[in-house]
């Protein structure tokens, strides 16, 4: 469900935001045990050179300590809370367990405060619950996969995102990814029950430039529009067409392949390109 806004002001004229009641309060701080301060470095190497443009300013943000690893096995956590989370485009939810410790978790859609989650080999196949893939049965709608065992969650990770299980065997689970990628997974990785939560985050419109700046992403200039020795796109006599598109370096964009030819791939049983 997203939120859209009366045009009492340009900016709110075509401004859309995610509608999130299931968030706590916006003014209640995350809490301070399971955070760090996050140093910004503006898309600057160590060396102090951009590296990634566009970058910088931005709101001051704290880094929430996400548990991707779920390695608290056969311990009941209760959901105390689904909160925001700056740093990435997903809800992150609070746990607190029968130990007394507590931890964050990505939280997935569906999830409610009160709710019942844990890490289990048992049959019990509900949203929030995470085991192995081996353990889990074929079909399941899974996020959070871990790629090598032990080492924590780095796929399907982002908001809306989900992945399926398609078949086992030989030490190896079969998952269809969100991208359409069809890979191999050792079955000894974890993953988690559910669909990543805040699907509507890509149906956003910002409606102003501020709200960027807001996040830290400074304004991008075309190509075209720049001077022949700044850009491959730039110069030309009025309004000027035919380049390939380019990076500023001269590298392809928009087709080109920049997956390392060095990189193995067999682990990968169809690419996201096949159809």
């Amino acid at each position: 469900m997203t939120k859209q806004f009366r045009p009492i002001t340009p900016s709110q004229r075509t401004l859309v935001l995610p509608s999130m009641p299931q968030l706590q309060p916006q003014k209640k701080k995350p809490l301070k045990a399971l955070t760090l301060k996050r140093k910004r470095m503006s898309g600057r190497n160590h060396h102090g050179h951009i590296t990634c443009r566009h970058k910088g300013g931005g709101h001051k943000k704290k880094l929430r300590l996400i548990d991707f690893r779920r390695d608290k096995e056969n311990m009941i956590a209760k959901v105390a809370s689904i909160e925001y989370d700056p740093n990435r485009s997903a809800h992150i939810a609070l746990l607190n367990y029968v130990d007394g410790e507590k931890r964050y978790i990505l939280a997935p859609q569906g999830l409610k405060v009160g709710d019942r989650v844990a890490t289990t080999d048992q049959p019990i196949y509900k949203v929030g619950y995470c085991m192995k893939l081996k353990d889990m049965p074929i079909g399941s709608i899974i996020h959070n996969v871990e790629l090598f065992p032990g080492r924590g969650a780095k796929m399907v990770r982002s908001a809306g995102l989900s992945a399926q299980v398609m078949a086992k065997g030989e030490g190896y689970v079969t998952i269809k990814m969100p991208s359409g990628e069809v890979r191999l997974v050792p079955e000894a990785c974890k993953a988690t029950f559910g669909v990543v939560s805040n699907p509507e985050h890509n149906l956003r419109v910002f409606g102003k430039a501020g709200r960027k700046r807001w996040m830290g992403i400074r304004p991008t200039v075309r190509g075209v529009a720049m001077n022949p020795v700044d850009h491959p796109h730039g110069g030309g006599e009025g309004k000027s067409k035919g380049n390939h598109p380019q990076t500023p370096w001269a590298q392809y964009t928009k087709g080109m392949r920049t997956r390392c030819k060095k990189k193995s791939r067999k682990m990968i049983i169809k690419t996201r390109r096949e159809k």
